[in-house]
């Protein structure tokens, strides 16, 4: 069994809920952290749980423009070029056997929206058993940083996915 985790990030702050989720899953079966851009362009039969996150940006997945407008507020940006909307938009075919989960980044204010819906919606329509409902993790701001606990939430709900996939799953050694 194997886990694949796929994050979009422009400050740090969804990279660091990535990783934190990745360890939690870590606990029942591999997980490999990879940021969009270098992610596999399919996801192979060996992929037991695909997790994918991204930052909201305009109440959604972000968008080319939305990432431009995120380089021009912080000197370093983590995910130039592609996101998870393209990244999602060209994954071939369905992967029945695959179950998939989603998060997402955003402020503390009440806008609506959130990029972990509309990814869910996505993986949704390719035909990937959704495991979990989408889940937010929280920014003090737009730059972050994360509210106090996020990453501990983080972890624990890494751990809840992994347990839950490895339970329905014949009983293989974590290597």
């Amino acid at each position: 069994m194997r886990a694949l985790v796929v994050y979009e990030s422009m400050y740090g702050n969804t990279k660091l809920v990535a990783q934190a989720i990745g360890e939690g899953i870590e606990e029942s079966m591999h997980a490999d952290v990879v940021e969009v851009t270098v992610a596999p362009t399919t996801v192979t039969a060996d992929v037991t749980l695909l997790v994918v996150g991204g930052p909201t940006h305009a109440f959604s997945m972000s968008w080319p423009s939305t990432r431009r407008d995120a380089a021009q507020q912080a000197a370093s940006i983590i995910s130039r070029g592609r996101g998870i909307r393209e990244w999602l938009g060209a994954l071939p075919g369905t992967r029945r056997e695959t179950e998939a989960a989603t998060f997402d980044t955003r402020t503390t204010s009440r806008i609506t929206g959130s990029a972990a819906r509309a990814a869910s919606r996505r993986l949704d329509r390719l035909g990937f058993p959704l495991v979990a409902t989408p889940v937010s993790f929280r920014v003090a701001d737009a730059l972050g940083p994360l509210v106090a606990g996020e990453l501990d939430r983080a972890r624990s709900w890494g751990r809840e996915l992994g347990a839950e996939v490895a339970a329905r799953r014949p009983s293989r050694p974590v290597s």
